[in-house]
C-alpha cells in the first residue's frame, strides 16, 4: 500500500504541535541537516488513518528506524509490546534523559530505544554536541 499524501496544512499542524521536535527523541528541526518526517504512529499498512491523532513528527533516523513497526520485543521480558505512541503515551513517563543518553523506564521504551537505535553512538554524539550549545534537550 502506497503512503497518502498528507496535506501541507495538516504536515504544519503536527509540526507545530510537536514544536518542530522530534516525538521519539527530541532533536529540533533546525538542528539537523533534513527536516522532519510525518510519521503515521500506527502504519496505514496496519489500518492507520492519516489524521492529526495518528500523526507524530519524527526525524529522518526515527522514522527510518522505525518504518511501519507498530511493536517490537523487549528483551529483557521477552514479550512482544507496542511502541512509544506520542499521542496517548507521555515521553518523561517512559524516557529519561542521562545527559545525551536516552534511558528507557518501561518495557515500551525498552523496545522503542532499541528499535529507533536511540542510543546509536553518532546519535549520542550529536545529542551530546547540542546540549554544549545549549540546544537539548529542547526547552
Amino acid at each position: 500500500m502506497s503512503q497518502q499524501y498528507i496535506p501541507l496544512a495538516l504536515r504544519k499542524i503536527v509540526k507545530e504541535r510537536a514544536k518542530y521536535c522530534c516525538e521519539y527523541c527530541l532533536v529540533c528541526e533546525e538542528d539537523v541537516l533534513l527536516a522532519h518526517h510525518i510519521d503515521h504512529i500506527v502504519a496505514e499498512q496496519h489500518g492507520g488513518e492519516t489524521v492529526l491523532e495518528n500523526l507524530a513528527c519524527a526525524c529522518i533516523h526515527c522514522n527510518r528506524n522505525k518504518g511501519p513497526n507498530i511493536a517490537s520485543i523487549d528483551l529483557e521480558t521477552r514479550q512482544l509490546v507496542p511502541l512509544f505512541h506520542p499521542r496517548t503515551d507521555s515521553w518523561h513517563e517512559h524516557f529519561k534523559l542521562d545527559i545525551a543518553y536516552i534511558q528507557p523506564l518501561t518495557s515500551i521504551a525498552r523496545a522503542t530505544v532499541r528499535l529507533l537505535q536511540l542510543n546509536q553512538p553518532e546519535r549520542i554524539r550529536i545529542r551530546q554536541a547540542l546540549i554544549a550549545v545549549g540546544r537539548y534537550p529542547p526547552g
